[in-house]
C-alpha cells in the first residue's frame, strides 16, 4: 500500500456500504485513502426497499444507487470515485492481524481499515421440505426473476407468502404483481405485529383482500408437501401445499412459497476471528461502530448495537454517517473540527408506508408496556372508510407518545413530529384523532417551517437539509432531480417526494423564483393560465386554432403534452368537431380514433347508454354487430357494454350498425363524461323516493361530450341507501323525500375521495344549475389531467374557514365572484353545440376516409396478422403482452445496415393531399407497415417503420408528432416512448427504428426502398407479429434470410 494513502475496504455493496462509501469520499477531499467493495451480486448498489417496483419496468437501472447499469452490472460512479468495485466476488475470509481479505476469486486485498457492510439474509424458519423446488426467499433481484421465471414454467396459480411483516407484506405485493393469487401466512394472531395492534391489523386485513389476496394469522406451518404428497426435509418433488398443525385446518394447495419471515445477520465472515459476536448472531459495535479487532467496523443489518439489530435502512444511514466520520478523524487523520464525538446511540424505528396502496405508520412509544399506568389512548375505528387510528398520549393529555395510523396517515409528519420532538399540544387533544380525509383535507396538513423537522424518514434529511441545498443549487438549477440528488430527500422509498416539491416550491417563491407548472417546453404556461388567456382573449377568431395559440402564446412545433391539453382548452370553448380543421393533430391517442386503443393495437367501442337504460332493440343490435365483427363483448366496471377487438378501419361500419338504433359515442376514449350510474329508483324499488333513473337520463345527455381536463363520472341514487355510490363520482346525487343532497369532488380509482355534501333537497332544476357552474369553473380553472378532487382540495377555503367546499358553495351559490353569470352561458353553449361525433362521421365520406387503414392501398391487415388471438371462455382476445425484456418486446433492428448492399427505388406512396397534416399515415409496402410524417408546421416529411419496438405493435402512425430541443419526434401512443424521426433514435430509451429516406416531387409523396422482400424480412408484420411461440432472426441469420429471398427475386445485389 501507498505510504501515502489508506486502504478503506468495505466488505458488501449493498445501500448501508454504498451510503458509508458517499460519505468517506464527501470527508475525504484530500483523498488520503483508496477504496475497494466486495459485491457478491452481479450489480453494483441497488435499492432494495424498492425492491417491489421492480415489476414497473422489470430494469433493474431503475432501482440503482448511482445510474444506469452497464452490461456488466457497473455505473460510472466507481471509476469517477476511484473506487474498486469487485463484481460477483464475496468475501470468504479475513485474517485480522495481517490485515488481508480474500474473495472468492481468489484475490486478495491487505487493509488499513475493514467496514463490514454484509447486511442479512432472510431467516427461514426449520419447516421440512424448505429446500424443495417452488420454495423462494425474497432479498434480491436475482430472487424476483427466479420467480418469475418459475411461475412462468410451471403455470403458478397460487403462493404462500411466510411472513406477515414489512417484509412479508412487500414480498406478497411482489407474488400478486406476478399474476398470482397470494396467501399471507402469518404465526401471530395479528400483522405487523411490531408496528401496529388489533385495530390496525383488521382494517389492513380488509385493505389487503379488497385486493385480493388472503390472510391467515394464527397459522402454525407443519410443513411444505411436495407433489408426490411427501412432508420430509430430504424430499425434492415440487412444493404443492402447506399443511398446518392448526386444529381443523385444511391444506393449503400452492405452486409457489416465498418465506419472508425475518432476517439474520450475515457473519459468518467474522466467525473464527477475534471480532466479537452477539449470542444470536451480529457483530457487536460500540457508539463509533468499532467491533472489538483494530481498524474493523460494522454497520447496518450486521451491527449488534446495545443487544439490538436495526432492520430499517434509516439506522443503517445513520450509523454509516457515524462510522465515515470516526474512520476520516480516527484513520485518516482529517480534521473535520466537530465539538463532539459521532456517536451512534440508538434510532427512532417510527415509519410511515404504503404498504399493498394501504398507508400504515407507526411512531413513538406505540406499544407501551401494558402496565405503563401513564397511558392515555384515544381511538378511530372507522370499518367502512378502511381508516384505523391510535394516539397514546400521557394521563395528562399533554404530550403525545406514540401512535398507529392505518388507512389514513397524511397527517404523520405533524404527529411524528409532536411524539418525537415534542411540542405544545392544542387545547383539546382529541382535534389530532381524527384522519385528514374526515376534515375534508385531500392533500397532507400543512409542512412544519422548522428547519429540524424531519422530512425523508429513509436518509434522515430534515427540511433546513433540503433549504440549505435549494439555496446552494440557485433559483436556475434547483429542479426537483438535481434537490433530491444533493440532498438524498426522496431517494429512499420515495414516499416524502411531495414533501421535498412542496418544500422547494415554497423556498423558490421566497427567493423570488418559482417552481415551474409550465405544460411543456412550447408554453409557459399552467393549463389555466392559457385557458385564462384564450377565453379572455379579445378577439376570439386570434385563438381558434393550436397554430394561433401557439403562434400568439408559445413557441417551437408543440408536443405530445401541450397539443391535447390545447385541443381539450378548444373543445370546452368552441366545441368543434374533432377530427376537423387541423384538430386531429391534437388528439391524444384514443380520440383521434374516437375509440380506446388496446393491447396490439386494436380498438374498443362503447356506445352510450344513458343512465344505464336501453331497450332490446338496442341489446339485440349490440349482440349482432358483435357476432359480424367478431367482438370480445364484456360489461365495463362503468357499468356499460363494451366491445373489444376492432381494427380501426371497422370502427365506421360498427357504429354505422350500432347508430341504426340509436346509439350514440359513449366518449369512453375521451377526457369527458363517461356515465351517470344509477339505481332503479321509485319506479321499481320499494325504498325508491325519486326517479333516479329518468333524472341520471337527464343529467348524462346534458353533460355528454363536454371535454374537461379529466374524465368524470356521476350517479344518482333513489334513497340513502345509496346503490349508486354516488358519494364516490366527480358529483352524485342522493335523493331525499324534498328532491336531492349534491355531492363533489369525489372519485375513485388510485387515491378514492369521499364526495363532499354542497347542498341539500334541492330540486332538480337547482341540481343542474349548480352542477353547470361546478363543472366549468372545474373546466376553467383545473390543472392538465387533474381529477375533480384534488383541484377542488387545492382551492381557497371559504370566508369562515370552512376549507374548499365552503369556497365552493359562496362561488356556485352566492356567486362571490361574480361569474355565474359567465359558467351558465358557458355551459348552455357546450349543451346547444352537443354533436355525436360517430354519427357525424358516420354520415360524411370524407371523415370515414380519415379511418382508411393504409393511405396507399385498399387492402388491410387484419388484427390477427398483427397479434395473435386466442380463445377465452368462447371469445377472442389477444394474447397477454410478453414482460419487458422477454422475447418480442424491445426489438432491435440489426447492428449491421443489411440494406448496404441492397438497390433501392425510390417508391411513390401517394399525394400530399392524401397525408394528413402534422400527423402520421401508414402506408404499406409488400407485408410491411410503415409511417409517414407529414410535419407540415415544418415542412418537413419523414417515414419510419409503423412498428413500436417497445411491444411490436404497429401503432407508431398514430402518435402525436411534435419536438423536444429542437428535434422532430413522435410519441408511441401506446406508452408514450419517444422517436426521432430523423434517426430514428429513441430519446428516452436505448431502442431505435429503421428510417427510409423521403421526398416530394410534382404532388407526389415518394421513399426510398429496397425491394418488397427486402424489407419484410426485417420489417414484415408476419415475422413481427406477437405470438405465443416465435423464433428471433438477428444477425448472420437475417443476412442469409435476406440474401436468399434476394436471389429468388429480380433485384441485383449491388
Amino acid at each position: 500500500l501507498s505510504a501515502e494513502k489508506k486502504r478503506v475496504v468495505v466488505i458488501g455493496n449493498g445501500m448501508v456500504g454504498q451510503r458509508f462509501m458517499e460519505n468517506l469520499i464527501d470527508l475525504d477531499e484530500d483523498k488520503k485513502c483508496t477504496i475497494s467493495t466486495f459485491c457478491e451480486e452481479p450489480r453494483a448498489a441497488y435499492n432494495r426497499v424498492k425492491l417491489t417496483s421492480y415489476f414497473e419496468t422489470l430494469d433493474p437501472s431503475a432501482l440503482s444507487m448511482t445510474s444506469e447499469f452497464d452490461d456488466e452490472g457497473r455505473t460510472p460512479w466507481y471509476e469517477e470515485n476511484n473506487v474498486e468495485l469487485l463484481l460477483n466476488d464475496k468475501a470468504v475470509s479475513i485474517d485480522t492481524e495481517s490485515k488481508i481479505i480474500k474473495g472468492a476469486s481468489g484475490k486478495e486485498l491487505e487493509y488499513d481499515v475493514a467496514v463490514f457492510a454484509t447486511g442479512s439474509y432472510p431467516f427461514v424458519p426449520p419447516i421440512p421440505g424448505k429446500q424443495r423446488p417452488g420454495v423462494f426467499v425474497y432479498r434480491t433481484i436475482e430472487d424476483l426473476e427466479n420467480m418469475l421465471a418459475y411461475v412462468k414454467e410451471n403455470n403458478v396459480k397460487s403462493a404462500a407468502v411466510i411472513g406477515g411483516g414489512l417484509l412479508g407484506l412487500e414480498a406478497a405485493k411482489a407474488v400478486a404483481d406476478m399474476k398470482v393469487e397470494s396467501h399471507i401466512i402469518e404465526f401471530a394472531p395479528i400483522l405487523m405485529c411490531r408496528q401496529i395492534d388489533q385495530g390496525g391489523h383488521d382494517v389492513l386485513v380488509g385493505k389487503i383482500e379488497e385486493m385480493g389476496l388472503q390472510v391467515h394469522c394464527g397459522a402454525r406451518t407443519e410443513s411444505f408437501v411436495g407433489e408426490d404428497g411427501s412432508t420430509d426435509a430430504d424430499n425434492m418433488s415440487p412444493v404443492s401445499a402447506l399443511r398446518f398443525s392448526n386444529e381443523d385446518w385444511d391444506d393449503l394447495p400452492v405452486q409457489m412459497v416465498v418465506v419472508s419471515a425475518g432476517i439474520k445477520p450475515r457473519d459468518d465472515l467474522a466467525k473464527d476471528t477475534d471480532i466479537a459476536l452477539g449470542e444470536r448472531g451480529g457483530i457487536v459495535v460500540d457508539e463509533q461502530m468499532k467491533t472489538s479487532a483494530d481498524g474493523i467496523y460494522a454497520i447496518g443489518e450486521i451491527a449488534l448495537y446495545n443487544n439490538f439489530i436495526y432492520g430499517l435502512i434509516l439506522p443503517g444511514y445513520d450509523m454509516a454517517g457515524v462510522c465515515a466520520k470516526i474512520v476520516a478523524e480516527e484513520e485518516l487523520d482529517i480534521k473535520l473540527g466537530l465539538e463532539e464525538k459521532p456517536a451512534f446511540t440508538g434510532a427512532d424505528l417510527s415509519t410511515k408506508l404504503k404498504l399493498l396502496g394501504c398507508d400504515v405508520a407507526s411512531f413513538g412509544e406505540n406499544q407501551p408496556s401494558p402496565d405503563d399506568p401513564d397511558v392515555s389512548n384515544l381511538v378511530w375505528n372507522d370499518p367502512l372508510g378502511g381508516i384505523y387510528r391510535k394516539l397514546i398520549f400521557n394521563k395528562a393529555g399533554d404530550k403525545l407518545r406514540g401512535g398507529v395510523l392505518v388507512g389514513d396517515a397524511g397527517d404523520y409528519s405533524q404527529l411524528h413530529a409532536l411524539a418525537v420532538k415534542g411540542g405544545e399540544l392544542p387545547e383539546n387533544p382529541g382535534m389530532l384523532l381524527a384522519p385528514p380525509s374526515a376534515r375534508g383535507e385531500v392533500e397532507e396538513a400543512e409542512l412544519s417551517t422548522d428547519p429540524n423537522t424531519q422530512v425523508c424518514s429513509c436518509n434522515d434529511v430534515s427540511r433546513g437539509q433540503i433549504t440549505d441545498a435549494i439555496k446552494e443549487l440557485g433559483v436556475e438549477k434547483a429542479t426537483l432531480k438535481e434537490v433530491k440528488a444533493c440532498s438524498r430527500a426522496g431517494t429512499g422509498c420515495g414516499g416524502c417526494e411531495g414533501d421535498v416539491k412542496k418544500i422547494l416550491s415554497q423556498e423558490l417563491e421566497s427567493l423570488g423564483g418559482s417552481l415551474s407548472n409550465n405544460l411543456c417546453e412550447h408554453f409557459d404556461y399552467s393549463r389555466p393560465e392559457l385557458m385564462a388567456l384564450i377565453r379572455t382573449d379579445s378577439d376570439p377568431s386570434s385563438v381558434d386554432s393550436f397554430d394561433k395559440i401557439l403562434s400568439k402564446h408559445g413557441h417551437g412545433d408543440g408536443c405530445e403534452i401541450c397539443k391535447p391539453a390545447v385541443g381539450s382548452i378548444l373543445s370546452s370553448i368552441y366545441n368543434g368537431q374533432i377530427l376537423d380543421e387541423g384538430r386531429m393533430e391534437l388528439q391524444e391517442t384514443n380520440d383521434r380514433s374516437l375509440a380506446n386503443m388496446q393491447r396490439g393495437g386494436s380498438y374498443s367501442v362503447v356506445p352510450r347508454v344513458p343512465g344505464g337504460e336501453l331497450s332490446p332493440d338496442q341489446l339485440i343490435q349490440m349482440g349482432k354487430t358483435a357476432k359480424k365483427f367478431n367482438l370480445y363483448s364484456k360489461v365495463t366496471g362503468a357499468c356499460r357494454i363494451d366491445f373489444f377487438g376492432a381494427a380501426k378501419y371497422q370502427l365506421p361500419d360498427i357504429w354505422e350498425e350500432l347508430g341504426s338504433v340509436g346509439l350514440e359515442s359513449g366518449h369512453a376514449y375521451g377526457k369527458s363524461l363517461r356515465t351517470v350510474k344509477s339505481c332503479v329508483g321509485s319506479t321499481w324499488c320499494r325504498y325508491g323516493v325519486q326517479d333516479s333513473v329518468s333524472f341520471a337520463v337527464r343529467v348524462e345527455n346534458r353533460y355528454k361530450g363536454v371535454r374537461s381536463p379529466h374524465k368524470m363520472k356521476s350517479a344518482v341514487s333513489g334513497c340513502v341507501r345509496e346503490c349508486a355510490e354516488a358519494q364516490g363520482k366527480d358529483f352524485g346525487m342522493i335523493a331525499t323525500e324534498h328532491g336531492y343532497n349534491l355531492y363533489v369532488g369525489g372519485n375513485g380509482g388510485v387515491n378514492p375521495v369521499h364526495a363532499q355534501l354542497l347542498a341539500t333537497d334541492i330540486d332538480e332544476d337547482t341540481v343542474i344549475k349548480y352542477v353547470d357552474r361546478y363543472l366549468m369553473y372545474y373546466i376553467l380553472t383545473a390543472d392538465r389531467l387533474e381529477r375533480t378532487a384534488p383541484w377542488q382540495a387545492k382551492l381557497p377555503s371559504g370566508k369562515n374557514g370552512g376549507g374548499p367546499i365552503e369556497h365552493l358553495k359562496e362561488v356556485i351559490i352566492e356567486d362571490s365572484l361574480g361569474i355565474c353569470d359567465e359558467l351558465d352561458e358557458r355551459m348552455q353553449y357546450l349543451v346547444d353545440s352537443y354533436h355525436d361525433e360517430w354519427a357525424e362521421v358516420v354520415k360524411d365520406p370524407a371523415r370515414r376516409a380519415k379511418f382508411k387503414q393504409f393511405v396507399n392501398t385498399d387492402k388491410v391487415q387484419t388484427r390477427e396478422e398483427m397479434i395473435e388471438f386466442v380463445d377465452m371462455r368462447g371469445q377472442e382476445r389477444p394474447i397477454n403482452w410478453p414482460a419487458d425484456g422477454e422475447a418480442q418486446t424491445n426489438w432491435k433492428p440489426p447492428e449491421t445496415d443489411v440494406f448496404a448492399r441492397s438497390e433501392k427505388t425510390w417508391v411513390t406512396v401517394g399525394k400530399t393531399s392524401d397525408f394528413e397534416a402534422n400527423v402520421g399515415s401508414a402506408i404499406l409496402y409488400g407485408e410491411s407497415q410503415l409511417a409517414v410524417f407529414n410535419n407540415e408546421r415544418e415542412g418537413e416529411w419523414y417515414c419510419t417503420q409503423n412498428m413500436c419496438p417497445h411491444k411490436q405493435a404497429f401503432v407508431l402512425a398514430q402518435g402525436i408528432i411534435g419536438g423536444l430541443d429542437g428535434i422532430a419526434k413522435v410519441a408511441c401512443p401506446l406508452h408514450k416512448k419517444q422517436f426521432g424521426l430523423a434517426d430514428g433514435q429513441q430519446l428516452d430509451g436505448d431502442l431505435s427504428l429503421i428510417t427510409f429516406p423521403i421526398k416530394i416531387e410534382g404532388g407526389d409523396v415518394l421513399v426510398e426502398l429496397p425491394s418488397e422482400v427486402e424489407v419484410d424480412a426485417i420489417l414484415g408484420s408476419s415475422g413481427l407479429r406477437v405470438q405465443s411461440s416465435c423464433m428471433d432472426i438477428t444477425g448472420t441469420s437475417l443476412e442469409k434470410d435476406i440474401l436468399q429471398g434476394v436471389k429468388n427475386s429480380t433485384v441485383a445485389v449491388v
